[in-house]
């Protein structure tokens, strides 16, 4: 919470026209106003989409899995890490551009650097759920959770892996950026989201348990689906649209013009459309499950999700007791 209001702060300084005047100008010109937005803009992701989405992570997951946390000591390494990296590694929004090369570097190595603490915390949610993986099979609440961990796992990859120099000079102003982005903010953020909505729901009204776990099944098939397409169309468009912008001919000159990229990318577009829907669909019927349980409905009659339900004490290892 502050540093976002550090964040938004100094993203709008602004030094008015005179007392009464409504108009104002940002103190920041050039290159340090755009440094300026994307240290706002990378850190809004960082400690607004990251950090508080990680709390209800190590919240949730184990409250659902019914196991602690795997390890308390690297949540709070995972947590300072974050905290001093992310806030440098909005130079690597700027490549390519007239911020100073050495800005550009140091915003590249960071975000580099910044991979592994978030692999930690996406590690150390899924090791919470030693002894008690076969879950999965039953609950399709801490399967939601364990695909948002996986999204946060590959988004927290990619992202690294766009800053590098090499790699930002092809994907740069792409669609690729955008598939990186939602596959982050709806495969992590969103499948987070939802299964702690799923597990707020039926304690916050008293509930037995929520109308129907088959219909959390089919939005899990549904997002997962949605995500897929989303972004895998995202990706396929952006790659093509910087190999296309990056084409030269024999004589020097583009091969291709912007319209002609705009016009390859079409059926990209439309597959995105198709998995946003998808998205939507499985948001709906959460909408309707989570009504339902509010409202008091009777429970749907439904099988079990599997025809061997998951038994705490059967299914969880022993834990070896060391010899006297």
């Amino acid at each position: 919470i502050l540093t976002i209001a550090v964040l938004h702060l100094g993203n709008n300084a602004t030094i008015p026209v005179s007392i009464f005047s409504p108009k104002s100008y940002i103190v920041w010109s050039g290159v340090q106003d755009a440094m300026f937005q994307w240290w706002y803009g990378h850190n809004a992701v960082g400690f607004f989409l990251t950090a508080g989405f990680l709390a209800m992570m190590y919240y949730f997951v184990p409250k659902q899995a019914e196991r602690p946390v795997y390890s308390y000591r690297l949540s709070i390494i995972h947590f300072w890490a974050l905290i001093f990296l992310y806030i440098w590694a909005g130079p690597h929004h700027l490549h390519y551009t007239a911020l100073p090369d050495w800005a550009q570097t140091l915003g590249m190595v960071f975000s580099i650097v910044l991979w592994m603490p978030s692999w930690g915390g996406m590690i150390n949610g899924l090791m919470t759920l030693n002894g008690a993986w076969e879950k999965i099979r039953t609950d399709p609440i801490i399967r939601m959770m364990v695909m948002s961990l996986a999204f946060y796992g590959m988004s927290t990859f990619e992202g690294p892996m766009m800053s590098i120099k090499a790699v930002n000079s092809l994907s740069h102003y792409t669609d690729w950026t955008i598939g990186h982005v939602h596959s982050g903010a709806l495969g992590w953020n969103g499948m987070v989201t939802f299964g702690c909505l799923y597990y707020l729901a039926p304690r916050l009204w008293g509930r037995e348990r929520l109308y129907s776990l088959r219909m959390v099944n089919w939005h899990f098939w549904l997002a997962s689906a949605g995500i897929v397409f989303y972004a895998s169309a995202m990706w396929v468009s952006g790659i093509m649209q910087g190999l296309m912008w990056r084409e030269y001919g024999a004589d020097g000159y583009l091969v291709y013009s912007f319209v002609e990229t705009v016009d390859a990318m079409f059926p990209m577009y439309l597959i995105r459309a198709f998995g946003g829907l998808l998205y939507l669909t499985g948001a709906i019927v959460m909408t309707v499950n989570i009504w339902k349980t509010i409202a008091g409905s009777p429970l749907r009659q439904e099988a079990p999700m599997t025809e061997t339900p998951y038994n705490p004490e059967a299914d969880r290892p022993a834990v070896a007791v060391p010899a006297e």
